[in-house]
């Protein structure tokens, strides 16, 4: 299913919404100073352990915020959170690297800024070129 906030990924047999929420930005601030930082961070791991460690963690992040937005609206269906330790037990090495496109996907939507611009005639004149409204009558 195609969502305007996020991405979809399968860990285990349960799909999770992976969401870049306002809390999830200052999370990964906190740990990496910033979203700016992120690829830096995870590209420059010293270790394969680690570089491991670090997308385990930003998956569970991400696919947790849509748990969180559930819980917080439907307290009465209250779901259970995932972990690092579930999402490194229901996924291979191989499931992480194919997990990259959704984190993307999730940053761009959770990031993306919709730019409207108003039409106003004397912005779209050529340079020497006079409007009806600027001639003399």
């Amino acid at each position: 299913m195609e969502n305007d906030r996020g991405a979809m990924i399968q860990i285990g047999n349960r799909e999770y919404e992976m969401l870049l929420t306002t809390r999830a930005t200052k999370e990964i601030a906190k740990r990496y100073g910033g979203l700016e930082h992120l690829g830096d961070k995870l590209m420059k791991a010293e270790n394969f352990e680690l570089a491991l460690d670090e997308v385990v963690w930003l998956i569970t992040l991400l696919a947790n915020q849509s748990t969180l937005v559930h819980n917080l609206l439907e307290p009465d269906d209250k779901r259970e959170l995932l972990t690092e330790e579930a999402v490194e037990l229901l996924t291979t090495p191989l499931d992480l690297s194919s997990y990259k496109a959704a984190i993307m996907e999730a940053m761009v939507k959770g990031t993306k800024r919709y730019v409207e611009s108003e039409e106003e005639p004397s912005k779209n004149v050529l340079v020497g070129q006079a409007t009806e409204s600027c001639l003399p009558d």
